[in-house]
């Protein structure tokens, strides 16, 4: 097979690593992909908004299977254009998508079909969300509406936070359009999970659990990123919530989505929060999580292309999804200063470290070439370097060697990413 992978990031490193260990797979291709996953796969200068040029490309190259990494162009609808011209294509339809792209939709559809979720007001004028503030129980979580990168939610712990919150949302649009429609939830306290799922518009394969850091500093301070690292498994998801989930959100949403008309091929990311009165969901995403599939990818037993294939094929109910009993910590190697201002166009070196070591990888989020060939750093996020161990703390001790083999200026980390579980 021909596989045409879409997007750029340590997500996309992480899906290219798993598809090329697929007996199924002759030749990957990845548009735009980044300087790691030219190890891999042929890169292609083609973006992942550019669906008509996506189309052309997968058509003179006889592009078998295409997987599409990102939000963005799945909430645009690219899987309806190249269903369209008869490609085989994973990932959800733009009525699906939604169950991302609108966050006001995800919540509008779990308070109609009861699944947990945190108490809930939708909108549009600022005006109206400042009045309905004025009486709500402080802390509180204002959310822009639309794809914000992950940094579209406040928690704000004042009536004056959260009135400055509006006004960032909705008035100065900080995160443009995502602002146009604002959700006010109620705040939940608890651990956070992530649960990410295969699911053919029927059937859902639930995936092994993740934990995520988002704030940039050591002991959740700072501002929210698109992730500092992760852990996998989470000692928090027990059997007991696991089986309790299956019946009162996975199973259901799926249901919710079908009984919509709008059926969801794809990955629908599950995040929870577990809270004293049970397991409510924060957020869906329709795809992988970044950098949660970076640990979660590398334990999982299947082809992953197979189990791809089922879901397209609607065939998921024969897939006995499997993951190997260990653990895998991801921590990311940032540029200082992200998700603020920051400086690229530095070297990486150390590279050759993770060469023939099975238990590590380094998957790029932000490199490309320079113009002399060198790898050199090319965003916010720059490398995720991920470790699989018996345990968390094991998995977590040899992250954090591996994250000493590759250097760079202005490299930042967090030093705490499953650190709370190592004291446990």
């Amino acid at each position: 097979m021909k596989i045409l992978v879409v997007g750029s990031g340590g997500r996309e490193h992480a899906i290219v690593t798993s598809a090329a260990k697929s007996a199924k797979v002759d030749k990957i291709y990845c548009a735009p992909g980044n300087a790691g996953i030219a190890a891999l796969a042929e890169c292609v200068p083609i973006g992942a908004m550019e669906f008509d040029k996506l189309v052309a490309f997968a058509k003179e190259k006889e592009i078998d299977f295409v997987i599409i990494g990102m939000d963005d162009p799945l909430v645009g609808g690219i899987v309806d254009v190249f269903e369209a011209e008869g490609i085989r294509v994973f990932g959800p339809r733009k009525n699906a998508a939604i169950l991302e792209g609108s966050k006001a939709f995800s919540k509008d559809l779990m308070k109609k079909y009861h699944i947990p979720t945190a108490a809930y007001e939708n909108f549009t004028d600022p005006k109206e969300a400042l009045r309905y503030l004025e009486t709500a129980k402080m802390p509180i979580v204002l959310k822009a509406d639309g794809l914000a990168l992950g940094k579209g939610v406040l928690i704000c712990n004042t009536l004056e936070e959260a009135r400055a919150g509006v006004a960032e949302i909705m008035e100065e649009k900080k995160f443009g359009d995502a602002g146009n429609t604002m959700v006010i939830e109620e705040f939940m306290t608890g651990p956070e999970v992530s649960v990410l799922s295969f699911v053919d518009g029927k059937n859902i394969r639930i995936m092994t659990s993740a934990q995520d850091h988002k704030r940039a500093k050591d002991g959740d301070e700072g501002l929210n990123t698109g992730g500092m690292g992760t852990f996998s498994p989470s000692p928090f998801y027990t059997k007991e919530i696991d089986e309790l989930c299956r019946k009162t959100i996975y199973q259901p949403t799926v249901d919710a989505m079908a009984a919509e008309g709008r059926p969801f091929v794809g990955v629908i990311f599950f995040g929870l929060m577990l809270t004293e009165e049970g397991p409510k969901v924060l957020e869906f995403n329709a795809r992988f999580g970044d950098p949660e599939t970076q640990v979660v990818l590398p334990r999982m037993k299947n082809d992953m292309i197979e189990v791809m294939e089922a879901c397209v094929d609607g065939t998921l109910d024969a897939i006995d999804l499997q993951f190997e009993d260990n653990a895998a910590v991801c921590v990311v190697l940032a540029s200082d200063g992200y998700p603020l201002a920051y400086e690229k166009g530095f070297p990486i070196t150390g590279f050759e470290n993770f060469e023939g070591k099975d238990d590590y990888y380094c998957f790029h989020a932000g490199t490309k070439f320079d113009d002399a060939g060198r790898i050199v750093t090319n965003g916010g996020r720059v490398l995720g370097i991920t470790a699989v161990g018996d345990s968390l703390k094991e998995a977590r001790t040899k992250a954090y060697q591996a994250t000493e083999w590759v250097d760079f200026s202005n490299k930042y980390m967090r030093r705490d990413i499953g650190k709370a579980i190592d004291e446990a």
